[in-house]
Parts: structure tokens; sequence; C-alpha cells
């Protein structure tokens, strides 16, 4: 029983960040003029399928992906398909009234119609976290309201009353960040960057007690801060700071990742995900929005990244065509986003495998 609810509530989870993302895309093509041929939640064989208006709205078997096929986006990779059980589907489409090609709108509404998809990721990062903040916990400050007496953060001249604005040269958005900054500290030992009245004082060589408890060791940071009071700005500020702090999460994650400092056998995929997810719900609610919040901005912010094949990749060749004036020769583009496929694919089976050998 178990099981069957993580499955659905992993294809729920996933089924709404992948369709926010395509809705995305195909919100701004629509209002931008473009013809789009098909909106499909899902991958593989359809479950569903009807047309409307033009545009063929499908629901497919493999609950991994999605897309918003726009006319004239790849023409070159454009097969029929034999046997298509839905050509009968497709003459109808024919019939309808087109909007224009992809490639013959302007340069600035395409570079939208790119970006929209993640940009909606982010804002349903932010909408969740504002309905988790707003009738949960608000957080803690970044207020120092409490320093343990004897302690080497008072040694090193925390105080109370002090505001952390960053950790070892890393700005911190919210508490989480200080942690998060606290825990990669290889000697227990950081440098804090504080406000104390308007002032910006920098305390250096900050140190901190590990403590063993059983089989675990855990960080005794030496000082409490204050909780935030409930209104609308800490609601709304609150929302902000942890959207940004999971999208920069990405980032960090991504740097340790080809540093070395993170193995590439801790990668996940979708099994992994669907195992946290699981997680997740057997503890609340709360725990599942959480995840919900993380996946879809790091879905919004990785598709933002300059790499062919994603979201980000095709922006890079928009922003050369607005440069120059001239589009980037199709064949090269069609080459680059399939070489930056195989190895998104390549990385994507690599991660399954690591979530299937930690099961067993």
């Amino acid at each position: 029983m178990a099981t069957i609810l993580t499955l659905i509530i992993s294809v729920l989870i996933f089924g709404l960040v992948v369709m926010i993302h395509e809705l995305g895309h195909f919100v701004c093509a629509k209002k931008a003029g473009i013809q789009v041929n098909e909106f499909s939640i899902g991958m593989g064989p359809a479950l569903f399928t009807t047309v409307r208006g033009g545009t063929r709205y499908s629901v497919r078997a493999l609950p991994i992906g999605g897309y918003v096929s726009m006319e004239g986006e790849d023409e070159e990779l454009e097969e029929p398909e034999a046997g298509d059980a839905l050509q009968e589907l497709d003459a109808a489409q024919e019939e309808q009234p087109k909007g224009l090609p992809f490639p013959q709108v302007k340069v600035w509404k395409r570079i939208i119609v790119v970006a929209a998809g993640a940009v909606m990721n982010l804002i349903l990062g932010f909408l969740v976290l504002l309905l988790m903040t707003a009738f949960g916990d608000p957080g803690a400050s970044k207020i120092v309201g409490f320093v343990e007496e004897g302690s080497p953060v008072q040694a090193a001249g925390l105080q109370v009353g002090d505001e952390i604005l960053a950790v070892n040269g890393h700005h911190c958005f919210v508490m989480n960040d200080v942690l998060y900054e606290l825990q990669r500290t290889p000697d227990q030992s950081a440098g804090l960057t504080v406000k104390r009245n308007g002032e910006i004082i920098q305390l250096d060589n900050v140190g901190f007690e590990l403590v063993e408890n059983g089989d675990s060791v855990t960080m005794n940071i030496g000082f409490k801060v204050y909780a935030l009071e409930k209104n609308v700005k800490t609601v709304v500020s609150q929302a902000f700071n942890y959207t940004l702090f999971y999208a920069r999460l990405v980032f960090r994650s991504l740097i340790d990742l080809v540093v070395g400092r993170v193995s590439v056998n801790e990668l996940s995929g979708p099994v992994g995900i669907a195992s946290a997810i699981g997680q997740a719900a057997s503890m609340g609610v709360a725990e599942v929005l959480s995840m919900l919040a993380l996946l879809t901005v790091n879905l919004g912010v990785f598709n933002l990244l300059p790499v062919p094949a994603l979201d980000g990749g095709k922006l890079v060749f928009l922003a050369l065509e607005g440069i120059f004036r001239r589009p980037v020769p199709k064949k090269f583009e069609i080459l680059v986003n399939a070489a930056g496929m195989c190895f998104l694919f390549g990385i994507m089976i690599f991660a399954t495998f690591n979530d299937i050998v930690r099961l067993f």
C-alpha cells in the first residue's frame, strides 16, 4: 500500500512540475502567435489525445517529461511516424487555422517563449513556499538572540543582536544558508560577516564545537536566532528568500560535482527522487510540499543552464541570432542539441543505475 501511495504521489508531483513548465512555453507561444502543434504531458504512447484550435493535447504513458511542439522549431528533426494511430487527428489538425512558424517570430518573443517554462517552475516554487510559510512557521531570522557563555562563537566576538549577512563570503538569504555554509566548513572554523548597529563587521576564525551523539556527530553552533513574527511582509520575504536559497543550492551542488567535492555516485535520477518523495510523504504534507518546491525550483534553474538541448542552450542560440542578426545554421544547432541530448540521457541512465544499486 505504501509503495502504491508513493507511486501515486510521485506521478502527481512529477506531472505538476512538468505541466507547469510546459504550460509556460505553451501560453507564451500562443500569445506570440506561434503555431503549437502539440502540448503533451508525459512521453511515449498516447493514453489520451484531442485536437482543439489546431493543437493536439496529449497525455502519454511515461510520466518522465513532456513537450510543446511548435511549428518549424526543429524542421529537420521532424519525421512522420509510420503507422501512427493518430493520423486522423493530424488530418483534423491540418484543417484548423495555424499561427506562425517558430523561426518567423521576432527573436525577443522567442526568447520569452523559451524562458517561460523555467520561469513558471520558479514561480510555482515561490507559491508553494509562500503557502508553507503562510500556514506554517515563517522561520527563523538571521539576528542572533542568544550566545552560549564560554562558547567559541562568543570568544570570536559574536554578540546578541548581530545580523548574520554572510558565512565564508557567501551571502545568506535565510538561516538555512547559515547552517548549510557552516556544515561545509572543513575545520569547524568560519568567517562571519555581521551587521551590528548599522555597521558591517567581519569576524574571522569563528569556531564551532562537534558533539558526539552515539554513532553520529553533530555541530553545536553555540548561538540561537530570533524567530520571525508572522505578517504579510515576513511571509512574502521568507518565501522569496527560500526560493533563492533553493535556486542557489542547485548551482552549488553542480559546482561541488564538477570540482569533486561530491562524488558522481551520489547522483540521483527518477527512482531516487521517487524514493525521496516516499520518505517525505511518510513525514507529512509539509515535507511533500517542501520536496515539490525543491524539485520545481531545481528544474527551473537546471533548464536555464547554457547546456545544449536545455532551454538555456536554446537561449544562447537565440541570443547569438539577436546579436548577429541571423540565425545559427540549423544543421549545426541540431548537431549540438543532439550531442547535448545524448549527454543528458547518459547522465540520467547513470543516475538511475545509482538509484537501483542503492535500493539493493
